[in-house]
């Protein structure tokens, strides 16, 4: 009998990908077992694809083709450009925690200053006793993936009451072409906390690798956090997160995501409301040029009544770029008084230009307040002529009004220092556009 071997658009089989990097992922014997039995998931489904209705705006086995091979654990020259990366690309006031090449680098980080406040483990100290955290109700092919090669990330673990003196900020750096990176990382925040997590994605010169990521936070009751997610990697990789929350009672969570980089990435997020009485904002915007093609795809669930939910997406894309939301708000028979509301607005700059908004509400209650819209068009040419008529050169006049478009997502981030430092790099990217 012949046996057909899966293999990538290289040639390569699709089971050298585990074997050739199982000797360096971290965990027991017991834990090495969940790994493969992820990756044969993996291998069953292979690279989503757009016969997947969840994935058929981004169709990975056209848009990447093949999964490039695990990363090697940096060198002393590897961290030393990554050190460069981290200091042009840390948050004034913020508490490090970097990871290079998908390994937890503690020299860059601020690990001691942090240990008074939040209790902190690695992935990889986690794994070995614990295969817990490879595990997710929800999954798919990228995040089976993500459970089989994860080689590290950080645990961080925010006790009842904490009130964080300073915001915490993990940042991934990619320093080496080529390859892949695989990161895993848990946030439990307790009881009535106050807190601010920045994640942050770049590039140390590295070129044409790809990052698969995976997020687990809980927040507990009566607390009051923010979320903010900036993916900034090199123009020619690929970034795929996927982010699992819970949210507990009379809570307030913020999240934000800015998109500008990355040839291909997607952002999905699956958020459950676990107890009444709670908010959740979130905010995001796509600012694409080129061939970038954005994703971003969430899954809000109001598993219990009395929850409030708000989504604010805009899309600036230009050139041949594509930008793609999914949104969908699910509210459960027993959500009396859901309230949920999504808007989704994308700004078309070339006629090439692609977006595909695609808001969903699945209502199994009666007693519910919930809506959706989606708009797309091009800048009006009316205020560009008005801006024009005083002066401005076309370019600058198009910045202005791209700025005031994606203004109002931006603006529900409520610490001042990070909504400038989120405004600058905005018009970073104008000004590379001009």
């Amino acid at each position: 009998m012949n046996v057909a071997v899966a293999k990538t658009g290289n040639g390569r089989a699709v089971s050298d990908l585990f074997a050739s990097a199982e000797g360096r992922l971290p965990g027991s014997p017991g834990v090495i077992a969940v790994r493969r039995e992820a990756f044969e998931t993996y291998e069953r489904l292979g690279l989503p694809h757009r016969r997947i209705e969840e994935w058929k705006y981004t169709d990975l086995r056209a848009l990447v083709g093949e999964v490039l091979p695990l990363v090697a654990a940096p060198d002393a020259a590897a961290l030393s450009r990554a050190a460069e990366a981290v200091k042009a690309n840390a948050i004034e006031g913020a508490r490090k925690l970097v990871l290079v090449d998908g390994v937890f680098a503690a020299d860059l980080s601020d690990g001691k200053a942090l240990a008074s406040e939040v209790g902190f483990k690695t992935l990889r100290a986690t794994l070995e006793k614990d295969a817990g955290l490879l595990k997710t109700a929800a999954t798919d092919a990228v995040i089976s993936l993500n459970a089989a090669m994860a080689t590290d990330g950080v645990v961080l673990s925010i006790a009842d009451g904490s009130q964080l003196s300073a915001p915490i900020q993990i940042i991934h750096v990619a320093t080496a072409a080529s390859a892949s990176a695989f990161t895993r990382s848990q946030v439990a925040i307790g009881k009535g906390v106050r807190a601010t997590i920045i994640e942050s994605f770049v590039s140390a010169g590295a070129k044409s690798y790809q990052v698969n990521d995976a997020v687990l936070v809980t927040v507990g009751d009566n607390a009051d956090v923010a979320h903010i997610r900036l993916m900034d990697d090199a123009p020619d990789a690929v970034n795929i997160t996927s982010q699992f929350v819970t949210v507990g009672a009379n809570t307030k969570v913020n999240f934000f995501n800015m998109t500008t980089g990355a040839a291909v990435s997607r952002l999905q997020g699956f958020i459950t409301f676990a107890g009444e009485g709670s908010e959740l904002s979130i905010n995001g915007v796509n600012l694409l040029q080129k061939t970038e093609h954005g994703d971003t795809t969430l899954v809000v669930d109001h598993a219990v009544p009395n929850c409030v939910s708000r989504e604010i997406f805009r899309a600036v894309i230009d050139d041949r770029a594509h930008s793609v939301f999914q949104g969908r708000i699910i509210v459960r028979p027993d959500a009396q008084k859901t309230d949920g509301k999504m808007m989704i607005r994308a700004l078309l700059l070339s006629d090439e230009a692609e977006a595909d908004n695609k808001p969903e509400l699945e209502i199994f209650a009666d007693d519910v307040s919930c809506g959706h819209g989606a708009t797309a068009g091009a800048l009006d040419d009316n205020l560009l002529f008005y801006l024009k008529a005083r002066g401005l050169p076309e370019k600058q006049a198009q910045a202005l009004l791209i700025q005031a478009f994606v203004g109002e997502a931006i603006e529900q981030i409520a610490d001042d220092d990070l909504r400038e430092h989120v405004i600058g790099i905005a018009e970073r990217w104008l000004e590379r556009r001009s």
